[in-house]
């Protein structure tokens, strides 16, 4: 539950390292952590975020997902996504298979409110939530869907400077005025007590397939494989810092200068393993009708970079909300066919050695 005392992340547990972004000294105009920052977005595409503004924030939202959470099965039932590829809603545990065999299933429960819903509410923009959600929208997850967003257009604004854009590119690709899938995640992972083996996945390996993800969780969980890498390593989490990591539509309009990588979550570490784990996510995606491409016509920078990855699809012809939902629908087992279903859900980055 929010708010539970919890035990500190295990210190015999390996770790990957990720270089730590002052937020305020990006706001500012810290070139030398403007340069951090770009390391890490174009070489391990995770980094920790600090003085982010956003933490006075994530309490309320926690609160949110526990009231959502504690419904009844039924109730919140009548909120499910579906199984035509729509991500906003509720999703059961056991709704995802967690590995190719589609054997495994997830044992996550998360609800999706679209940043749209929340930012113009009371109107409806794709969805009503439940009531839990309704009553918080305005005072709760609205205020933190704003400033999720802000953070995210500040990293937008610098990356589009980087990357040698004409001003305002990337932020036209994810302007707020057109519909998109950006959302907020509230999960509750179930308490797994005993000695539980750190390859039991409750959320398979993947690639996030936005743009920008803004991660916010108290324990371990969270796993990464970077590129060259043979084992999966914990990122642990920070209090107060936001874990940040680059999504697949970035990358595929950097040429792959940035860096979408694999991820999965399995059970805490150690005696976290005996609590819940909750987790609040960010995702910042394109705008609905944009085209999912390499930016070659737009900067020479980019150009080059594709002419350096000849093996790279960088024109998968989809809009962002066709690769979106064709993710999603691949997830659900409901819809498995095979293998090829498992993969066709998992990202830029997935090859079938990757469990």
């Amino acid at each position: 539950m929010p708010g539970t005392t919890l035990p500190p992340f295990p210190d015999d547990i390996p770790t990957h390292p990720l270089l730590i972004i002052d937020f305020e000294r990006i706001k500012a105009g810290d070139q030398e952590e403007i340069n951090t920052l770009w390391k890490a977005a174009t070489t391990i595409g995770f980094w920790y975020l600090k003085n982010h503004g956003i933490e006075d924030r994530v309490d309320g939202m926690f609160e949110m997902g526990a009231e959502t959470m504690a419904l009844p099965l039924e109730e919140k039932i009548k909120y499910e996504q579906g199984e035509n590829g729509e991500s906003f809603g509720y999703k059961k545990a056991g709704a995802f298979a967690t590995d190719a065999t589609g054997q495994n299933l997830d044992t996550v429960e998360f609800v999706n409110i679209s940043k749209d819903d929340a930012l113009s509410y009371p109107n409806v923009v794709y969805r009503t939530y439940p009531s839990t959600v309704a009553a918080r929208m305005e005072s709760t997850v609205a205020p933190f869907a704003q400033k999720a967003a802000d953070v995210s257009y500040t990293f937008m604004a610098i990356f589009n400077e980087k990357l040698g854009l004409p001003e305002g590119t990337l932020a036209r690709l994810h302007d707020p005025a057109e519909h998109s899938g950006s959302e907020l995640r509230c999960t509750r992972s179930p308490p797994l007590p005993g000695k539980i083996i750190a390859d039991r996945v409750t959320l398979g390996s993947h690639t996030d397939s936005g743009s920008l993800t803004l991660l916010f969780n108290r324990l371990g969980g969270l796993q990464v494989l970077p590129a060259g890498h043979e084992k999966w390593l914990y990122v642990k989490p920070i209090p107060g810092y936001a874990i940040c990591n680059i999504g697949d539509a970035l990358a595929l309009y950097s040429g792959g200068i940035f860096i979408s990588n694999n991820h999965r979550v399995v059970p805490p570490p150690g005696p976290q393993g005996e609590f819940e784990r909750w987790s609040l996510v960010f995702f910042l995606r394109p705008a609905n009708s944009r085209i999912l491409r390499a930016l070659v016509e737009d900067s020479p920078i980019i150009a080059d970079a594709v002419k350096q990855r000849p093996g790279r699809n960088f024109e998968p012809g989809e809009t962002a909300n066709e690769w979106r939902a064709r993710r999603i629908r691949n997830q659900r087992i409901m819809n498995r066919k095979g293998p090829e279903t498992w993969a066709a859900s998992r990202g830029t980055e997935y090859a079938p050695m990757v469990a």
